[in-house]
């Protein structure tokens, strides 16, 4: 038996806020559908609070995007209740053949009136935790304007019949490079040489601020970075990224909230193997993968996580060892989150201490 659709009637008002850069749209309906009010919105904390501030309590559906946690703590604080959707997950929005503003605003609108789950709703992260989050971006955006620079010298120098060293490291290549660099190419490439050295020194900076974060704010990050290959920045983006450890109910549901667990597409008897996800966070999925790498290479050390990795590259099947590299990640996600919650360091080899102790007794 066919079960009937679920209709949230409460009483309020339901408004879909499609948010643009400049301007946004809002489509508003009582709870029996009618449409109450529509039109356009300047996006700016003012504008947003005269028309919404005047408003009885509503609930409200709009997609995250870079004005969305704002919109969303100015929204609640005016006493609306906000849905904020995840666009990934509501193809009806997304692959809308006459998709447009207006239209997007009143899709919003029905999905939340009839079940808010529709919209897959996304929980913003706190004003301090975003701001924390973004020293972190700041010093991966200077890692990635050296790594260009960098790679921008390498090239020009090799079309002249030179090269520089892959010994010359990141960290020292604005004092080592010059020395390899054609005459003729000076005048072009010590100006970038001198960049490379003011991001390298930023860089430092903001590794020394991140540093000092966990030390005095996240003091929990220590038992994360008891993990072989874990450093400050990793720790810190895993609590700063997931927040509440609490909002899961096991450990092993951190794996496919990173999206690195394999993406699914079963119809009938066919259930193909997919790629991971790569839901969530993509820069702490990254991080995690790196450490893996870590973990897995020659200056990991002896652990049961290593262990398990190497058994799942060993199996000698094409790609192995980038699908080992990824297990790796995932099981070093449940173990992070584990740490933290039982506020443990890490035991590199359990079943090792564990045989001991069997022995002794």
């Amino acid at each position: 038996m066919c079960k009937s659709i679920r209709i949230e009637i409460d009483g309020r008002h339901c408004v879909g806020l499609d948010v643009g850069d400049r301007s946004s749209y809002f489509h508003v309906e009582d709870a029996r559908g009618n449409v109450v009010d529509k039109g356009k919105v300047r996006t700016d904390p003012d504008s947003v609070r005269e028309l919404f501030g005047k408003m009885e309590s509503a609930r409200i559906a709009l997609e995250v995007g870079t004005h969305s946690a704002w919109l969303a703590d100015l929204l609640t604080r005016l006493g609306h209740e906000v849905t904020v959707a995840n666009p990934n997950k509501v193809a009806l929005i997304a692959k809308n053949y006459r998709k447009g503003d207006e239209v997007d605003a009143a899709l919003l609108c029905w999905l939340l009136r009839v079940d808010r789950r529709l919209l897959f709703p996304i929980q913003h992260r706190g004003l301090q935790g975003r701001a924390h989050l973004t020293e972190i971006d700041a010093r991966d955006t200077f890692v990635k304007a050296r790594t260009r620079m960098i790679n921008f010298v390498r090239g020009k120098v090799k079309t002249f019949a030179s090269r520089v060293p892959s010994s010359v490291t990141p960290s020292c290549f604005h004092k080592k490079a010059g020395r390899y660099i054609p005459a003729c190419l000076q005048s072009a490439l010590t100006p970038m040489l001198e960049l490379i050295g003011e991001l390298t020194e930023r860089i430092r900076e903001q590794e020394k601020k991140i540093k000092e974060l966990c030390r005095e704010q996240y003091p929990e990050t220590k038992y994360l970075e008891s993990v072989n290959g874990v450093g400050p920045i990793t720790a810190l983006t895993f609590i700063l990224v997931i927040e509440d450890p609490s909002r899961f109910d096991t450990p092993r549901e951190v794996g496919p909230y990173l999206g690195l667990v394999p993406r699914r597409h079963s119809s009938g008897k066919l259930d193909p193997e997919l790629s991971i996800s790569k839901a969530g966070n993509g820069a702490l999925r990254r991080l995690l993968v790196q450490c893996s790498h870590h973990i897995l290479g020659p200056k990991g050390r002896d652990s049961d996580v290593r262990r398990w990795g190497a058994a799942l590259a060993a199996r000698g099947k094409k790609g192995a060892k980038k699908r080992a590299a990824v297990a790796v990640a995932r099981k070093l996600a449940v173990i992070l989150l584990s740490l933290w919650v039982n506020e443990q360091k890490y035991r590199p080899l359990k079943r090792k201490t564990a045989v001991k102790k069997g022995k002794a007794a």
